[in-house]
């Protein structure tokens, strides 16, 4: 059934009608080039990074680029798309907007002639696939009903598996077909397999989107209001007076004042700075009246759902694991299992190609996990599932520091995989159930948040926990990501049940 279709009164005083496998395949592959995309980054940025010269101790403060975007385009996107309609629909629009513009930064991004270059890339790549990927969320909530939502996150956990073996392994592939994985003398030092790998992701970031834009439509929004299924909209909260603002904001200028008076380490300004924000915003509100997007973001988070609060510190320390894996995955197994930590030696070059193999291997296990984990669902309920699938992360990254052969390596991928797979799909099943059809967009952008602020924890902390803890060795970021692995899970037994 045509979703553009199901205007009639009985359509709209029932719930929405199911679709069929395709309709449903066609609206999530879309994310088959967006994960092609974002797989590219995860696993060469760092490369990049440090080819151009920057130290290990630099890397995580290059990566603010990223979840800084996040936290500015994710709420606007999802406010603004709650309140489009045009011919191409309501979500779509920002789907294609976002695709061109990552496909320019992704064949920009390895011809950086310096690494400041390469850093402000990276600030527009996130920012555009946060463009198409925040929409992309909301997308499957609005299409379909609630017993086929955790089958459609699924399937999208199914095409980011795909994408991204096929992008983390590309500059692997490319050396085998041999094409030249060290920069000549004199040529830009970017490798010729980075470049061409980069390059084919541009074209199959925009033919995949342009697919799901051109083959899946959209309910206009007073069919999706009007069906049984939409959650009600919660009451807007009474705004907090200045209070908690204060706190926050005196408690980020303290930060800022103890940070230089002992000298500590300059990353955790960041944390810092989060504080004053925090603290500014929550001022500004206390100040305000009514309509607006800010004060619309600042009340809704304010009154979101249970679900979506017990479902936070879950998405928190999952993504922080995951961060200090993408983070720190190519330095680690450069240095432990091939020995080098020269970006310019061959040694080097190829652990971080073999990096490529491994965030290519959990991706194709994601993928084969994406078709079972419904099946787990049905026999321990999305909370337990979720516990399990996390925990075997955690067995994965924890392996790490044990594994001496490379190849080995593989077989912690299993786990993380699995991990990956329900990452992607546990938390968004469970959230879309519990927040207003017209809010979705908002919400989902809201809940975002909190895949950006643990990049910006890593960012700030991850490299002064390394260098207080563990000297400075890499490989123990992957021990802390396990730790918040097996943390997310025994939260994720918090989170009360939805329509499912």
């Amino acid at each position: 059934m045509n979703p553009r279709a199901a205007t009639s009164s009985t359509a709209i005083h029932a719930g929405k009608p199911a679709l069929s496998f395709w309709q449903i395949w066609n609206m999530c592959f879309g994310f088959l080039g967006l994960q092609f995309g974002f797989a590219l980054q995860n696993a060469n940025v760092s490369r990049i990074f440090q080819t151009l010269g920057a130290s290990l101790d630099d890397i995580p403060a290059l990566w603010i680029a990223a979840p800084l975007t996040g936290l500015l385009v994710q709420p606007i996107v999802g406010y603004f798309s709650d309140r489009t309609w045009t011919r191409l629909g309501r979500r779509r629009p920002y789907f294609l907007a976002g695709a061109l513009l990552a496909s320019m930064a992704l064949f920009a991004m390895p011809r950086s002639p310096v690494l400041w270059v390469a850093a402000g890339l990276l600030w527009i790549l996130d920012a555009s696939i946060n463009i198409s990927m925040e929409p992309f969320r909301a997308f499957v909530g609005d299409q379909l009903a609630p017993a086929q939502r955790s089958v459609g996150y699924s399937l999208q956990s199914f095409f980011i598996g795909i994408g991204a073996i096929v992008a983390s392994m590309l500059p692997w592939l490319l050396t085998r077909l041999g094409v030249s994985n060290v920069a000549a003398p004199g040529a830009s030092m970017i490798p010729d397999t980075v470049r061409l790998s980069f390059d084919l992701g541009a074209a199959v970031l925009l033919l995949a989107m342009l697919w799901t834009v051109i083959r899946s439509r959209e309910y206009p929004p007073e069919v999706l209001n009007a069906f049984t299924d939409a959650a009600p909209a919660q009451e807007a909260p009474v705004p907090a007076g200045p209070g908690r603002g204060v706190f926050w904001s005196t408690a980020g200028v303290a930060g800022f004042v103890a940070l230089m008076v002992l000298h500590l380490d300059p990353q955790l300004y960041l944390l810092c700075a989060g504080m004053l924000v925090w603290g500014i915003a929550l001022l500004v509100r206390s100040r305000l009246g009514v309509g607006g997007m800010f004060v619309t973001v600042m009340d809704d988070l304010a009154a979101m759902p249970l679900v979506m609060r017990r479902l936070i510190p879950v998405q928190f320390f999952s993504w922080l694991a995951l961060f200090s894996m993408w983070i720190y995955t190519t330095a680690g197994v450069a240095q432990t299992q091939f020995g080098a930590t020269d970006p310019q030696s061959s040694a080097f070059n190829e652990g971080a190609n073999w990096v490529g193999v491994l965030f290519g291997a959990y991706n194709g296990f994601a993928a084969l996990a994406a078709i079972v984990i419904p099946l787990l669902v049905q026999r321990v309920g999305m909370q337990r599932a979720h516990l399990i699938n996390l925990w075997l992360g955690a067995a994965g990254l924890a392996s790490f520091l044990v594994i001496r052969d490379p190849t080995w390596l593989l077989l912690s991928m299993v786990g993380v995989g699995i991990a990956w797979a329900s990452i992607l799909s546990m938390p968004y099943a469970l959230l879309s159930g519990g927040v207003p059809a017209k809010k979705m967009g908002t919400y989902m952008g809201i809940f975002n948040f909190f895949i950006v602020i643990p990049q910006l924890v890593a960012a700030s902390v991850l490299g002064v926990l390394l260098r207080t803890l563990f000297g400075g060795a890499p490989i123990y970021a992957l021990l802390l990501g396990g730790l918040c692995f097996v943390l997310a899970g025994l939260l994720s037994l918090r989170v009360p049940h939805t329509a499912q």
